[in-house]
């Protein structure tokens, strides 16, 4: 099994790419170990020194450190990540969490969110998991769209830029009733 590593614009970040399907659409962010455990991938990435977030994607796999140096932590998250898929091990156990991602939107906007939801699937979500990240509509109120950023995308130093300059401006430019973007 060969596994191929992007940089991602967070520093703090790696994308690890299997080579095979990892989430499908069950995309999930770890944030600690206690979380993890609904994931025996998640967990085995949590027990090295260093790994302070995971995030499963379609194909791919972004781990965020704390400490340490990649050079350092790379091999062994490799070795955990080609460990599991070999073992023919579930990524997940159990049926899906609800982590709290309802929508929150006037059903007068019900258009307009779908304009917005539209071209953040087409146009936004693919860049961003380029970078090895997701990002989630999560609400519409008042000409502010609210959105969720998940993966190398949560701690990235550009990632305000990137929600307030690049999304923003797309969001505004095709749908004139967007006047702001929030991350929540």
């Amino acid at each position: 099994m060969f596994i191929q590593t992007e940089a991602t614009p967070n520093p703090a970040t790696l994308k690890f790419l299997p080579g095979r399907e990892v989430a499908a659409s069950r995309l999930t962010e770890y944030r600690s170990a206690a979380e993890a455990q609904a994931s025996p991938l998640a967990a085995a990435l949590f027990s090295i020194e260093g790994v302070s977030q995971v995030f499963l994607g379609d194909d791919f796999v972004s781990v965020t450190k704390s400490a340490g140096e990649w050079v350092h932590l790379k091999p062994s998250i490799l070795g955990a990540i080609m460990e599991h898929f070999v073992s023919g091990a579930p990524v997940f156990i159990g049926p899906a969490q609800d982590r709290g991602d309802e929508e929150f939107f006037d059903s007068a906007d019900a258009d307009t969110v779908e304009q917005i939801k539209d071209l953040l699937e087409t146009r936004v979500r693919p860049a961003v998991a380029g970078d090895g990240g997701d990002i989630r509509f999560r609400g519409f109120r008042d000409g502010t769209v609210y959105l969720a950023m998940k993966g190398a995308c949560s701690g990235c130093p550009s990632s305000t830029a990137t929600l307030k300059h690049g999304i923003q401006n797309l969001l505004k430019h095709f749908v004139p009733e967007v006047q702001a973007v929030e991350q929540i």
